[in-house]
């Protein structure tokens, strides 16, 4: 991923801040100076933090995960919508539909009906309503359409929030809190960083600023998703040779049988052809050869147990995990869906609350059976629960 530079920043005019009598006392560390009553942003911190907002995304993209957009301000929209389509990822450019995540079952309600207008029309059954009803079927239809079309394919709630202008899109924001979702944002310097878990420090009023960041944003996702495609098709060919390796194990015993049975029928000559006394010595050697060869099996069974430990596991892939609550559980040990089963939700909370204080509203209770059903592979009924519960909080 190339990294931006200070100078594109620059000519896009992402520096532009607002009046000073305007600004949010908490934005003073991203502020580089005033200028003619005009704040101006640091770029340098703004391109700081959009190289750590980007990794961010790229690791949420890869897990699998959508990242939901939300730019309603009229300079925003069209671009936005344009580069986040490119990424497949869904999008909110209209109006903030009130309880979009909090009360999500009823939006995915609304849905399912353009859902079912569309069938109506494929099978016959519009043409059966009267002319007045059908006008009202197409206007509902549209409305639909332009309100909730773009998050048609968002069948869960989403692993991350963007949004341009948090002063505007406050709603969004507040419920993303709720849920405790990452919240990724272009702020400007009237807004409150308090409230972002990933600030990128920037003029969210220009479309030449909005276009540069959105651009970078993008990028980042789809080389997340480019990753992705790439590990499922390496999963694949692994699962190929599994299968290869499977069908062969049949051929290599039966020739470990055979061998056996030709060592078996060597002893019985040996013992009907030597004496005595020479049978004895057969006998003790023997001991002797087999003790080796037990040692010699010994270290077959190793690489066995190295290839069941899997190493770190994505724990974003839990229900109210984000990629820093994740690092927090890791530098504490908590480095697999296994022993986030078998960890104590107070215990993950105090680990939480020492790595960061903006989350110690996080609430791990759900984790371990989340990580259970994880660590036992169970991933249908994983998406099951997670769906049926809001934001993994039962």
């Amino acid at each position: 991923m190339a990294k931006v530079e200070v100078k594109d920043l620059l000519e896009a005019g992402v520096h532009f801040g607002h009046l000073t009598r305007k600004w949010n006392p908490n934005m003073a560390p991203y502020i580089y100076m005033e200028r003619n009553g005009i704040h101006v942003i640091n770029l340098y911190k703004t391109v700081a933090k959009l190289d750590e907002a980007n990794e961010a995304l790229k690791k949420i993209a890869a897990s699998g995960r959508k990242i939901l957009f939300v730019a309603t301000k009229k300079q925003a929209k069209d671009i936005v919508a344009e580069k986040v389509a490119n990424v497949n990822m869904p999008y909110i450019t209209e109006r903030w539909p009130g309880g979009m995540l909090t009360n999500f079952v009823t939006i995915r309600k609304a849905v399912k009906k353009m859902a079912m207008i569309d069938r109506m029309k494929k099978d016959g059954t519009f043409l059966t309503l009267s002319k007045k009803e059908r006008l009202q079927v197409d206007r509902l239809r549209q409305k639909l359409e332009k309100n909730l079309g773009s998050i048609s394919e968002m069948t869960r709630l989403p692993g991350a929030l963007f949004v341009v202008d948090t002063m505007r899109e406050h709603i969004a924001v507040k419920e993303a809190q709720k849920l405790n979702i990452p919240i990724f944002a272009m702020v400007d310097t009237n807004s409150d960083p308090r409230d972002v878990d990933y600030l990128i420090p920037s003029n969210d009023d220009a479309s030449k600023s909005i276009n540069i960041i959105m651009t970078e944003v993008t990028n980042a996702i789809a080389e997340g998703l480019t990753e992705r495609k790439s590990e499922k098709q390496a999963g694949n060919e692994g699962k190929q040779e599994t299968k290869a390796e499977a069908e062969e194990a049949p051929k290599v015993a039966a020739k470990e049988e055979a061998a056996s049975e030709e060592k078996d029928t060597a002893k019985k000559e040996v013992k009907t052809e030597a004496p005595a006394p020479v049978k004895e010595e057969v006998k003790v050697e023997a001991k002797k050869e087999k003790k080796p060869a037990k040692k010699e099996a010994a270290p077959k069974k190793a690489p066995a147990k190295s290839k069941s430990t899997k190493g770190d596991d994505d724990l974003t892939k839990i229900e109210g995990v984000g990629p820093k609550a994740a690092e927090a559980l890791s530098n504490a040990g908590l480095d697999t869906f296994a022993k986030v089963a078998k960890a104590k939700a107070d215990k993950m909370k105090e680990i939480l609350t020492e790595a960061s204080s903006r989350m110690a509203h996080l609430d791990p209770t759900s984790w371990p059976k989340q990580a259970k059903m994880a660590a036992d592979g169970k991933w249908d009924a994983l998406k099951e629960w997670q769906d049926s519960v809001k934001g993994g909080v039962e």
